[in-house]
Order: structure tokens, then sequence, then C-alpha cells
């Protein structure tokens, strides 16, 4: 198989697919594949330690980054209604998205990888399929969305790429943090 063409793995019938879909893809596994390789050989209590000024982990980071690819596919499928409203959310919703940043007792590195596989699955799926990567909906309101944009499946697309990349290199530190192991070099 060569790099502009994939295929979408345990999704049962789903064909081989090539061009822009398979270099999305290839580039979200890729940054995938980083962010998990940080926890190769880790017990469930390292993946929740601290080891750096930050409050992130790298169990939190694996839950964040499902819950934002997940959020971002609901996106994708049927528009900002998906993602809800960041200026309405609770004290409870902004609790139980902080926890996400965090493994809570009784979660396990394995159940959080697992979690983590059914999403970039989901969303794979999603992408060989969609009949239009140039579809648009308009952004949600956020303070950190500019109002009136739109987004397009390409592009929430490569936001999900970024993000996942940006958040394997925290995962590098923080794992460098805790035992020396680096993902390169």
């Amino acid at each position: 198989m060569t790099t502009s063409e994939t295929s979408i793995g345990d999704l049962g019938d789903t064909p081989a697919i090539s061009g822009e879909r398979a270099d999305l893809l290839a580039a979200l596994a890729q940054s995938r594949h980083f962010l998990r390789f940080t926890t190769r050989d880790l017990t469930d209590e390292q993946a929740a330690q601290q080891t750096t000024a930050s409050e992130l982990c790298l169990g939190g980071l694996i839950k964040h980054v499902t819950l934002v690819e997940r959020n971002w596919v609901d996106f994708i499928l049927n528009g900002p209604s998906a993602m809800g409203d960041a200026a309405t959310m609770t004290e409870a919703e902004q609790a139980w998205w902080a926890d996400q940043f965090h493994m809570q007792p009784g979660e396990t590195l394995s159940g959080v990888l697992a979690a983590y596989a059914e999403v970039a699955r989901r969303t794979d799926e999603v992408v060989a399929t969609l009949p239009d990567l140039s579809a648009t909906w308009p952004l949600p309101k956020a303070p950190w969305f500019e109002p009136g944009a739109r987004w397009s499946a390409r592009r929430v697309l490569a936001h999900i790429i970024a993000e996942t990349a940006q958040h394997a290199g925290h995962a590098d530190i923080i794992r460098e943090s805790l035992d020396g192991a680096k993902s390169m070099g």
C-alpha cells in the first residue's frame, strides 16, 4: 500500500480509499500512533501520574483527545448542536469537562486506550464514507471561534490532526518526565 492509499482496518466491508481522504487518515493515524506510543509499558498508576508543572497526565490526555475527536466527528455529521454551547455550561458540566483531563478512580489505561480506538474506528469510517469533505456547518458559539465562521469536514479533520499531534508532544514530555522514555530520539 502506498502513502496515498490505505485501508480502514477493522471496519468490515469499507473499501480501500485513496487520494485526499487516505492522506488525511494517514496523517491522523501517525499522530494517534505517537500519542498512544507514549503509554507503552505503563501501569494505570503511571498513566494517571502528573509529572510536570501541568495538571496533565498521559491517560487524561488520551481521554481528552478521545472526547475532542468524538465531538468534532459529531459536528461533521450533525453540526454545531452536537457540540453544545460552551457559554452556557453548568458548574457540573464544567467539572465533568475538567475530569476528562485526568484518569478517575476505577479507570484503566487499557480502558482509555480501547475507548480511543473505538472513536478512531468511527472517525476513519466517517471519513471514508462521507459524501463531501467540503460540506460546512457554522461553528458553535464559543469565545475561541470567530463569530459566523463555518468549517468544512476537511477543516475539522485538519483540526483533529493538529490537536492530536499537539497532545502527542505534550504526552512525550510527560512520559520523559515520568521515566526518561522518549517517543523519538
